[in-house]
């Protein structure tokens, strides 16, 4: 069972067939979808489901705060099931290739006071661009 199924079992949300497959499809590292990847993957395992019923359980899933939604240079928004690990995410700026990357040290820290302007800072997200193996070669 993934992470995201455990969790969701620990939070008590009802686990329809429905769901269940898309928290299935959402499982494992790395993992960046677009709704339509989900849908397209989900109809593999269930043919029955339904695209709005992929949209709506994605919807509830980051409203729980068990899925992030990433969105990038206006491509389509993507779900990042690595939503209680703190990381930040590597962009390829050619294909729009996602990574989960893990840096040392407080992101924080690299804002000066001066720069906060009153301020009270909750978090950091931080976004690196470059290209890929595949885009730069």
């Amino acid at each position: 069972m993934s992470d995201l199924l455990v969790r969701l079992r620990a939070r008590g949300w009802r686990l329809t067939s429905q769901r269940r497959v898309v928290a299935e499809v959402l499982d494992g590292d790395h993992v960046h979808l677009t709704a339509d990847e989900v849908h397209a993957r989900a109809v593999e395992r269930l043919p029955e489901i339904s695209r709005a019923t992929v949209y709506n359980t994605l919807g509830e899933l980051v409203t729980l705060g068990e899925v992030l939604e990433v969105a990038t240079d206006g491509r389509a928004k993507r779900y990042d099931p690595n939503a209680h690990h703190a990381h930040q995410h590597l962009v390829c700026s050619g294909c729009g290739a996602i990574r989960d990357v893990h840096p040392q040290g407080d992101p924080l820290a690299a804002l000066p006071a001066a720069e906060r302007y009153g301020f009270v800072i909750s978090g950091a997200d931080i976004t690196y661009r470059g290209l890929c193996p595949d885009c730069s070669g």
